[in-house]
Parts: structure tokens; sequence; C-alpha cells
């Protein structure tokens, strides 16, 4: 039995039945990670660490006591989360060496829920860019297709959940990094409401964009993840308290008498026709299930990279200000004459180029004279995107569109050119700039065998509608149990 590729439930009841192991959960995945190693998924592995608690997990259950839901399953952590005595790089040289003293609320939230870290997963530096090729540690591929990106930022969790290398994964998405990688790697990924999950102990990129959620492969282990992670932190100002509800408790509920909403311009030019088929034979399913199509228009989400792209430099520049080789951080290699040139050595060898780019994009626009006519001005524009979220949620309950203009794109395809890496996440920004949850979803392949994934988008706090709504497809599909050949 291929134990790593269970769903977290089939690895729950088989534990208390005393069917295998956690150890057993563990060396799965482990020899897993060893015949993918070529995908590059993780930055720091920490499978010792996880084998003794496994341990600890399996001696609980002979003693026969109960366990979580999540005790003794096997998990890989973006290297953005703080874990405390693991490593923590952001996939920069700046951080390489970085142990942070303490866990991420989220971190903290999944060890009391028993989990196993495998190790923390690759990303883009910073979580700037959508395809994991800025990693100082270099690209993370695509489980499907070794010659082609994992997409990004958490291109690391996306890519070792869909290659079965552990159960769940965390991510954040800040434009789309959980949505986009988990399209073009063929497994599910939730980008929550701006708030329902605490960002403390998360580097930063854009404080005002930033969200934290889980991959996996299917619904129910997303919603079993949600529940142990969701709710408000005393520790994080912009984590309302708002009720948490169970997650799973509406998952067979099904789409009969929801209104579906189609907007326009997520189907216009520019979508690549694999995704456009793929999508709406997704959406006509839906159909067949009781739901009811209706056309809707967003018309100010054609500006959402605009926007993006101004107002995210700006917060990230501010970020990493902090980051200056003093108080943490890479430290200049050579010798240098004074404190200006200690922070310029620091930087200029501890950052990437992406990184710089954003940096001084974020600079310029916040400075005196600029940021009215900038930051402000795409502030202005957030706001009447969403105000057309608000008003397309009177006609409808949830809205479905693509989650990624096009498959996955060949490594090195767009890493020479910004603007072109910049539009990947055009279908994912508008949602970010609502603040509102969106999930991604296997929904069919390209021509050339690649994941497509359809987005699925809900009012604010309506994870629990998205997560039903997934669910049913699910029910009434078998893409999310397709497995990578591994070409």
């Amino acid at each position: 039995m291929d134990l790593n590729w269970l769903s977290i439930t089939e690895a729950h009841l088989g534990l208390k039945e005393k069917k295998f192991s956690a150890k057993d959960l563990v060396l799965s995945c482990l020899d897993q990670i060893e015949k993918t190693k070529h995908l590059n998924t993780f930055i720091t592995l920490t499978g010792d660490d996880a084998l003794k608690q496994a341990g600890e997990v399996d001696a609980k259950i002979a003693r026969g006591e109960e366990i979580g839901i999540l005790e003794g399953i096997p998990a890989g952590v973006k290297d953005l989360f703080n874990t405390r005595d693991v490593r923590t790089t952001c996939a920069s040289h700046m951080l390489e060496n970085f142990v942070p003293p303490y866990d991420a609320t989220a971190i903290a939230r999944l060890k009391k829920a028993g989990y196993l870290l495998m190790g923390k997963t690759n990303l883009d530096e910073y979580a700037c860019g959508a395809s994991t090729e800025s990693s100082y540690f270099g690209p993370t591929l695509n489980p499907w297709n070794r010659e082609y990106v994992a997409g990004g930022s958490s291109g690391g969790s996306a890519s070792g959940v869909a290659s079965g290398q552990f159960y769940f994964g965390m991510g954040t998405d800040t434009g789309g990094s959980i949505r986009q990688p988990a399209s073009l790697c063929g497994c599910i990924g939730l980008k929550v409401t701006y708030g329902r999950v605490s960002r403390f102990g998360v580097t930063a990129l854009a404080s005002s964009w930033d969200t934290v959620g889980p991959f996996a492969r299917n619904a129910q282990d997303i919603a079993i993840v949600l529940n142990a992670i969701a709710g408000n932190d005393p520790l994080d100002a912009t984590s309302p308290i708002v009720a948490v509800p169970d997650y799973t408790k509406n998952l067979t509920k099904g789409v009969h008498g929801l209104k579906i909403g189609i907007p326009k311009e997520f189907f216009a030019e520019g979508v690549d026709e694999d995704v456009r088929v793929a999508v709406l034979s997704a959406i006509k399913e839906y159909e067949k299930l009781g739901a009811t199509l209706v056309d809707i228009s967003l018309p100010m989400t054609k500006y959402g990279v605009a926007v993006y792209y101004v107002t995210m430099p700006t917060e990230l520049s501010t970020n990493l200000a902090r980051f200056d080789g003093i108080r943490f951080g890479h430290k200049p290699d050579g010798e240098v004459k004074d404190l200006y040139d200690y922070y310029t050595s620091s930087r200029g060898e501890g950052f990437g180029a992406e990184i710089k780019r954003r940096i001084m994009v974020g600079t310029f626009v916040s400075s005196a004279g600029y940021a009215d006519a900038y930051y402000k001005q795409a502030q202005k524009v957030r706001t009447l995107i969403i105000q057309d979220f608000a008003e397309a949620f009177k006609k409808c309950d949830i809205i479905m569109a693509p989650v990624s203009p096009t498959p996955a794109f060949r490594v090195g395809a767009k890493s020479g050119d910004p603007i072109a890496m910049y539009l990947a996440d055009a279908l994912t920004i508008p949602a970010s700039a609502a603040g509102i949850p969106a999930i991604s979803l296997p929904c069919g392949f390209s021509s050339n065998g690649l994941p497509v994934g359809l987005q699925i988008l809900g009012p604010q706090w309506s994870e629990d509608l998205i997560l039903q709504v997934a669910s049913a497809y699910e029910q009434a599909s078998s893409w999310h149990n397709m497995r990578p050949s591994f070409k």
C-alpha cells in the first residue's frame, strides 16, 4: 500500500485501527521524497525529527489513548513560516542561516493538533514570484513534467503535495501564491478571507494582502487543516473575532439551487484555449448538479495587476527594511568602510534580483511627491474592485473562473521577462485585492498533459461554502485523484 497517497481521514482511521503506524506514514513519505528529490521541493528536511515525534504518537495509540485527526500526519511548510529551532530562510541568501526562536501562530496550532513537520518547502525568494525560480536554493519543478515550473510562490508545498511527499502543505497567498501553484501542479489550494488565519510569525510580503492557507489533495483535507489553524489571534491585529465554523460539516450538501456567477472578464483574450475548455466543462458539470449559471461582469478587475504591482512593492520595501545584516540576516563578505557601505553590501549580496527590483519600485512609489500619484490612486482603484465583487455577489452565491491564464510554462520561459511573470497572476489578484476567499480545484489537463485548475470565489468568510462547492465537484469527477507520471 502506498501510504503516502492516503487522505488525512484515511491515514487517521488507519492509525486508530492500528493497520499501520505513524512511523510507517513518515517512512512512506521519506521514501517518496527520495524518489522525487529531482523536484527540489525542500530547502530543509526534518525527517529524523518527524520519525521521533511519530514514535510518540505510536506510543500514545499503544496506550489506548485517543488521537486527534491531524496527530501523526506528515506535512510540508513553506519556508516563510517561523518554525522554532528549524531554519527559516525565505529562500534567500539573506536568511540562509536564520533559526527563529518561536513558531508562527499557524505552526503552533498545527503542533497542538499533533502534525508532523517533514521540512520547510521551497518558494520564490520572500514569496516574490509566480514560478519558484527566484529561490536562492534553485527552482522547484512540476511533478507532471520536470521541464515545467511548479508555479509560485508556494511551489514547494504545491509540488510536494501533488507528488505524494506529504499529506498537506502550508503556504501563503498574497496575489495568487497558493492558488496558482495548486493549479499548475494539480492539487487543491485555498486562499482564505484576509484575516481568517493569523499571519503572526510569517515573514511579511505585503501586509494588507498576505493570507495563510493549506494545500491538500481533496476538499475534506483542506477543511480539516483549516479547522486547526483558523480563528482570531491576539498577536495579529488583522485577525478579527469572527466565529470559526466546522469546515467539514457541509461537504456533502451539494450545490442544488446555488447561483454561480461567470465573469466575462476572466475568459477574455489571453486565456489559453485548453484552460478555457477545461474550466467551462467543469462549470457545465455544476449545472448538471443543480446549480444555476449567471453571467456577471467585474469591469474593474482588469486593473488588478496594476494595483497589485504598485501597492505590493510599496509594502514590501517597508517590510524588508528590517533585513540589514545587523540584527539578523546576511553580513557582508568583505571589509566595509561605514554604515552605508555595510547596508549596501549586506543587501546587495543577500537579496536576489527580483527582490531588488521590487524594493526599488516600492521605494520610488512611496517617496515624497509620488505616493499620492501612485500608491493612493492604486488604493482607490482597489476599493472599486472590492465594490465590483460586492455587486456581483448580490446576483450570485459564488463565482467560477480559471485560476491561471495558462497551464505551467517551461522553466526559464518567463524568468527574463518580469512583466510576463507578473501577468501569470492576472486571474488570482482580483480576489486578493478584495480580501475574499478562493480555492483552486483540479478540473482537467492541457493537450500536453499539464493540470488545469478551476477557481471558486466566495464572499468574505464563506470558506465553508467554497469547500462545499469544491467537494460537490470532487464527488462528480476524478481529476483530484490523478497522480503525476513524473516525466
